[in-house]
């Protein structure tokens, strides 16, 4: 079977504690020795392997998710889920744990995550089923330790295949360095990554013509609220955040936007559209607690709001 995308990356059991603490200076504390009281608290699945999957599936695309889970109780739960949206789990069962996050709310929406890699963090290349991997995109989110060293070779891959690579790296994977990283990026048809991320990969400056320069094609960096810049490396797209959206819980917003981005460029749209699908897919998840809650459908997108943007020019 052939798919239109195939996503990498983590499958995690998220458990989202909601407290009264108030952030100071950008720092959520407690005292040692302190029982902290829970307001709340809800368990979904998370992880940029399994978000962007159902993201793409709900978005009509045929979507597959790679990745590694445990056996036990939690690796169900996560096959369950997928199940819940048809996607297909192409990936490995093993003895290992399935990874688990537990997600601390402050006010604001904010929030700090306590995250437990697990078996996502050991898959090897003689595990990967490669006749299964069959796709015209490949989507890659963070993949560390020996799972990283298989994506470098999931990427030459997908290369000798034809197939296209869109890539979401983590902070981890950006600060590996440009040279480490100089193989995936050549080979990547789009980077969708955080500006303070692109500055640790290619420090000061004209951070799209850097990134340009390492062979990748099309380059999305965002800045949270403040929106995103874009570039295919003759027009450079400026878009603005929407101020009105009431945020409850920013997890899942990145995977939301970048799978948007990412289902626009598949289906022709224009680098516009995309934005706009990518804005509306995260603003959307951002008033959902839950990492897919929020996620957009097809049937959607006919209302979605148009994104202005504020500045194209040639580069």
């Amino acid at each position: 079977m052939k798919y239109d995308i195939i996503t990498f990356g983590s499958a995690v059991v998220d458990i989202y504690m909601d407290t009264s603490v108030r952030e100071s200076k950008g720092q959520l504390c407690f005292d040692v020795g302190d029982k902290i009281l829970i307001d709340d608290i809800n368990f979904s699945i998370g992880g940029g392997g399994t978000n962007t999957a159902v993201a793409f599936r709900r978005l009509g695309l045929k979507a597959g998710y790679f990745g590694k889970i445990g056996e036990g109780k939690n690796g169900e739960i996560v096959l369950r889920e997928l199940g819940k949206d048809n996607v297909p789990f192409l990936g490995i069962k093993s003895k290992e744990h399935t990874a688990y996050s537990a997600i601390l709310g402050a006010k604001k929406g904010r929030r700090t995550i306590l995250t437990y890699k697990g078996a996502s963090n050991t898959i090897k290349w003689g595990e990967v089923e490669k006749g299964k991997l069959k796709a015209d995109w490949f989507y890659f989110s963070s993949m560390m330790e020996e799972s990283f060293k298989t994506m470098e070779k999931l990427v030459e891959f997908a290369v000798g295949k034809g197939t296209k690579v869109a890539f979401n790296p983590s902070q981890y994977q950006v600060c590996l360095g440009k040279n480490r990283l100089k193989k995936i990026l050549k080979n990547t048809d789009v980077l969708i990554l955080n500006k303070k991320e692109a500055g640790i990969l290619v420090g000061k400056g004209n951070l799209h013509e850097k990134l340009h320069k390492l062979g990748v094609k099309i380059i999305c960096i965002t800045e949270g609220d403040k929106g995103s810049e874009t570039s295919d490396g003759i027009n450079l797209y400026r878009a603005h955040a929407n101020k009105n959206i009431k945020c409850r819980e920013t997890t899942g917003a990145g995977d939301a936007f970048a799978s948007g981005f990412v289902y626009g460029i598949i289906k022709n749209f224009g680098i516009e559209k995309a934005i706009q699908i990518g804005s509306a897919n995260a603003e959307s998840v951002i008033q959902i607690r839950g990492a897919k809650n929020g996620l957009l459908r097809r049937s959607d997108l006919g209302k979605i709001r148009k994104v202005k943007i504020v500045e194209k020019k040639e580069k």
